[in-house]
């Protein structure tokens, strides 16, 4: 392992023409939503727990401002004032009436972020990886086959979602962040890493990020021989929603693009794993050329997003989505569960009703975007997916499967849950047919042979990393 890291230079400004909007700017913007001052103020309550980010392109070309609040892109990019519990925006409204000194608040803030789980799925434990013994801060492997890496300067997104589980990257909470610039050490744990097929940049949104600072991450993992069973570079982003200048009209599109086909020309595919919430992000021209642009550029665009409450919580709104993304030669890939972080009362949807939804939209299109799977949950033990409802010996039962999984044994394991109209996560469900679910540990104490053993399925197994 070399001790030599590579050095990172700062993430640029996000392009000519783009005017980002702050908390500063969001009593300004609300007020045009129509809100009341009351309502405006708990607003700004709700944005001093919760990230608020938006830009110009966002206000003006995709939110219906005659719609507002009710609009999905306003409630999309736009804190609610209901967004937390009634009592912390009360205490949060109090302090910002009071004009009270900013350490109160933020010492409030901080208290209510606490209680949110700002890092589900144990990802800052369970997922963390080492090398030599030590500990490397802004990698993440939870599945064999992948490895998720935060740049540094991509930690920030051109707008951010109000929904977003990662919340927890764009707060004043330090010791919550996940990040490095240390792209060497990435080298040297995949070198030691043969099961690594794939290398997620995530964030934030790494599109933030200019083309000569994408490229000291991305280039150094297409031509090292040690790397040769690295198949995938994946890009999550939303920044084909949010900035699809980026790819056409931006001083550095060109160079982006440009770098798009060296993976490709490496001989690896470059997934572009594009955020689309809604049927409106995909209606404006530029987003057209955007995506061909990347096409054109070998990049394949599959898309995903979660199945939000007040938003997308609709059969044809997922439908039209989908058929949009085909249309435009994208691959629909994944419709998620709101994660069980920030305000997921809020935004969640029961499970049965995201089966009906996913159910619905599924039978309304053709093959080509029946790629698409969910409703999945990104839980601990790994993407738990909803197959179905349905009645067995009399119960009422969640089908339930294991598409992704720490333990690779586990991955397309079917099991069931009982039926509970109310849930929303899993951790909300327990067993039926079995005294566990297939990834849970034995109870201590058992009779050999009622459990199976270590080796075999059914054991939840930490990664080897």
């Amino acid at each position: 392992m070399t001790e030599i890291q590579q050095v990172i230079p700062p993430a640029r400004s996000a392009g000519r023409g783009f005017h980002a909007y702050s908390a500063k700017h969001l009593d300004m913007l609300i007020a045009r939503a129509g809100l009341p001052p009351d309502e405006r103020l708990a607003v700004r309550a709700v944005a001093t727990v919760l990230p608020f980010r938006t830009n110009a392109y966002v206000v003006e070309h995709l939110i219906d401002w005659d719609a507002a609040p009710d609009d999905p892109i306003y409630r999309l990019v736009f804190p609610q004032p209901d967004m937390l519990p009634a009592a912390d925006v009360a205490r949060l409204s109090d302090l910002l009436a009071a004009d009270a000194p900013k350490e109160q608040i933020n010492q409030a803030a901080h208290e209510i972020r606490m209680r949110l789980n700002p890092h589900p799925a144990g990802q800052l434990l369970l997922n963390a990886p080492s090398l030599n013994d030590r500990p490397l801060p802004g990698l993440q492997h939870k599945y064999p086959e992948t490895v998720l890496f935060f740049p540094r300067q991509g930690q920030t997104c051109h707008a951010y979602c109000t929904y977003c589980f990662r919340w927890a990257q764009f707060v004043d909470e330090p010791e919550l962040k996940m990040a490095t610039d240390d792209i060497s050490t990435l080298v040297s744990y995949l070198a030691v890493h043969p099961e690594v097929t794939s290398v997620l940049f995530t964030g934030g949104d790494p599109m933030i990020m200019g083309a000569p600072v994408l490229r000291r991450y991305i280039e150094p993992l297409l031509h090292d021989p040690r790397l040769e069973h690295v198949e995938s570079i994946r890009i999550g982003t939303k920044s084909l929603s949010y900035w699809p200048q980026r790819y056409v009209t931006d001083p550095d599109a060109e160079a982006t693009l440009k770098l798009f086909e060296e993976v490709t020309n490496a001989g690896k595919n470059l997934a572009v794993m594009a955020h689309f919430s809604h049927p409106r992000e995909l209606e404006p021209d530029i987003l057209n050329t955007a995506v061909q642009n990347i096409r054109q550029a070998g990049g394949v665009i599959r898309t995903q997003a979660p199945l939000i409450r007040s938003i997308n919580d609709d059969a044809e709104t997922w439908r039209t989505m989908w058929r949009s993304q085909v249309r435009m030669g994208m691959v629909p890939y994944y419709m998620f569960v709101e994660r069980d972080t920030g305000p997921q009362d809020y935004f969640a949807v029961p499970l049965s009703r995201g089966y009906e939804i996913f159910r619905d939209a599924y039978q309304g299109v053709s093959g080509l975007c029946r790629t698409v799977r969910g409703p999945s949950m990104s839980a601990t033990p790994g993407k738990v997916c909803v197959d179905g409802v349905a009645t067995i010996a009399g119960i009422k039962v969640f089908v339930l499967r294991m598409i992704q999984a720490r333990d690779p044994k586990l991955v397309g394991s079917p099991f069931f849950a009982r039926f509970d109209p109310n849930a929303t996560w899993l951790s909300d469900l327990e067993p039926v047919f079995a005294p566990r679910f297939p990834y849970e540990p034995a109870p201590e104490g058992v009779l050999p042979g009622l459990w199976p053993d270590e080796d075999e399925p059914g054991e939840l197994v930490a990664p080897v990393i």
